[in-house]
């Protein structure tokens, strides 16, 4: 098994190498990169990304004072959209402040050896490191993902096993319309409904509407922390939760339904062992297999994709929301340093899944891959 995460761990190398350069590419040729932002911010229009950047300190205010003295009548081609009347010496700045005045090669490989220890760079419209960025909005993704996962498995997981076990009864039938109905509705659309209900909304005010604490979390005691923290998650946590736990119970059940019929279990039930003895000693060992398999990608699925709406609706900072809004904006040093940080995260968690699978199943020997 040792060998077998040393392999892993190696693979994941040229692997995240090849997700990077190929991101990196697609991302020279899209339009709408910093240096045209800028243009664009000379010629009037209105974005987002130069709305941060305008706002974003001495540097943004300075670089736009410069541009509008570089406006000249001076006309040609230019590779940026919208560049012409502009002084070529002046784009030329711009693409030295944005890095852009290195080749392609050049600047992927300063990229790379900047990523080995963890150095992002600086935003291009906030002001500040990426590193920082992304330890920010790290909690409120780390809250949502954790919670609602564990939620989802630990209600999932016992639904399916009891809709397994009662499979065409009255409980079987009522349990698969909450089921359908989970799976039928988004999760943005039951953190409105949450909101309308519970915060404020039309009728009840319990819980908050916007943050992952209050503004006075610091100045309370521990016990009150932990209460405030749990009061602030309550709501987008069930929102995430309603729309995730569908698949895995169903997953679930066909997974215990279809062990429960093999012969092996007949065999035990003809011994005269328990039903529970049965269903947990010999069952869920085999059943949970593709249970734990699904693990990471429903994992990575609500940790990085799921919540940008979630986090939006709450006004929650978090890492999706970032991602996100990087991406809308051009803001590379943020694009990158978050598809480089999710991407980690990724690998770690299937290792993590396999590593589990051993053990809920010593048969299962991963140092044999590859080697026959």
């Amino acid at each position: 098994m040792a060998a077998y995460i040393i392999r892993r761990l190696f693979l994941m190398i040229p692997t995240l190498f090849g997700i990077i350069l190929i991101n990196f590419l697609i991302v020279q040729v899209a339009p709408g990169g910093p240096v045209e932002q800028m243009i664009a911010k000379l010629q009037g229009l209105d974005t987002s990304a130069t709305q941060r950047f305008s706002g974003g300190g001495g540097d943004a205010g300075a670089t736009t004072q410069l541009m509008q003295q570089q406006l000249t009548s001076s006309s040609g081609a230019s590779k940026y959209r919208g560049a012409q009347g502009l002084d070529p010496e002046f784009i030329k700045s711009l693409e030295k402040q944005f890095g852009f005045d290195k080749p392609l090669g050049e600047r992927f490989v300063l990229m790379l050896k900047n990523y080995l220890v963890f150095d992002f760079g600086e935003s291009y419209f906030q002001n500040k490191k990426v590193i920082d960025l992304v330890l920010d909005k790290m909690p409120v993704s780390i809250s949502l993902g954790l919670w609602t996962t564990l939620l989802v498995y630990f209600i999932s997981i016992p639904l399916g096993i009891k809709k397994a076990v009662r499979d065409g009864t009255k409980f079987d039938i009522w349990t698969s319309g909450m089921v359908i109905a989970g799976h039928s509705i988004p999760g943005f659309l039951f953190a409105i409904f949450l909101i309308v209900i519970f915060a404020g909304g039309k009728y009840l005010d319990i819980f908050p509407l916007r943050g992952l604490v209050s503004d006075n979390w610091h100045e309370l005691d521990w016990p009150h922390r932990i209460i405030d923290y749990f009061w602030h998650i309550m709501l987008p946590v069930l929102s995430m939760v309603i729309s995730g736990f569908a698949g895995l119970t169903i997953l679930t059940k066909n997974s215990f339904l279809e062990e429960i019929n093999k012969q092996y279990v007949l065999t035990a039930r003809a011994k005269g062992l328990a039903q529970n003895r049965v269903l947990y000693g010999h069952v869920f060992r085999n059943a949970m297999l593709i249970v734990i398999a699904g693990f990471p990608a429903a994992l990575i699925g609500i940790f990085l994709t799921g919540s940008v709406l979630i986090e939006t609706i709450f006004s929650l900072d978090g890492m999706g929301l970032l991602g996100f809004e990087s991406a809308l904006n051009r803001d590379y040093p943020v694009m990158f340093g978050t598809l480089y940080v999710f991407t980690l995260l990724g690998f770690l968690i299937k290792l993590i899944s396999d590593v589990t699978m051993m053990w809920v199943d010593p048969r299962i020997d991963f140092s044999g891959q590859g080697e026959r």
